[in-house]
């Protein structure tokens, strides 16, 4: 019997229609029913009434003409919600505005999610991609410099777990694959204090992170610059960005 059978308080059905919700991300922006049952595993009825309720209760959009369906304004809604809730956000952006002005950089601020980082708030710069602006981009830990930045303030059986466990992905031709050479990355952020790594999202592209640490030491975000390698190399980095991106995230830290 799975965990969520055992507990008697799961909702079954409230479970299947956010798996419906769970469907839609940056590449299934507009589902049809058949889709929607392709993704979820459900049988068509089920999928077809808890998209119909989803829809009344203004979750879900519905175009009259292809009836495929679209998340709502309510998942705006629903993120206002969020940033009103988390007081780590409210905290870091004067701070996150600050250095993106000094920089004149992409700055984010980027939280760990399970086993992956989320980009919670974003501040880019004039040669950001649409898709590097919007808040809400997971990736995963391991691959980024925020999420290598986290994981460097764990203790090394944790850290351990993760770097054995947690899922990767190969983002561009360059990106880590090696645990082992993660290991040492994190091994090296934990001693130097800041992450730094190259064409693991996008090509070309240099990442650089400082954790925000908690009372314990132990950080579950981070601040996160990211720059281009055709204008950044390590020791302008490391003079002109690094000891801002240092003083930022201390200042944040509660």
């Amino acid at each position: 019997m799975t965990q969520t059978k055992q507990n008697t308080l799961f909702v079954g059905a409230l479970a299947k229609g956010l798996r419906v919700l769970h469907a839609f991300d940056e590449t299934n922006t507009e589902l049809s029913l058949g889709a929607l049952v392709q993704i979820t595993g459900l049988d068509k009825s089920a999928v077809q009434r808890l998209a119909n309720t989803l829809h009344i209760e203004g979750m879900l959009d519905k175009d009259p003409v292809t009836r495929r369906y679209r998340p709502s304004h309510a998942w705006l809604r629903m993120t206002y919600a969020y940033y009103w809730s988390d007081p780590l956000v409210a905290r870091a952006m004067p701070k996150l505005i600050e250095l993106s002005q000094r920089l004149g950089e992409t700055v984010n601020l980027a939280e760990l999610s399970g086993q992956y980082v989320i980009y919670a708030a974003r501040l880019p710069c004039t040669r950001t991609v649409f898709g590097a602006m919007v808040p809400g981009r997971m990736v995963p830990a391991l691959c980024t410099s925020a999420g290598q930045a986290i994981l460097a303030t764990f203790p090394n059986d944790e850290r351990a777990a993760a770097i054995e466990g947690w899922p990767l992905h190969a983002h561009t031709p360059r990106t880590t694959m090696d645990r082992a050479i993660i290991a040492d990355q994190i091994d090296e952020t934990a001693s130097r204090g800041y992450a730094l790594t190259q064409d693991q999202m996008i090509l070309s592209e240099v990442g650089i992170a400082c954790a925000i640490r908690g009372p314990d030491g132990r950080a579950g975000a981070a601040v996160h610059c990211s720059v281009s390698a055709h204008h950044w190399d390590d020791a302008r980095i490391r003079s002109e960005i690094l000891p801002w991106l240092q003083d930022t995230a201390n200042a944040i830290s509660p």
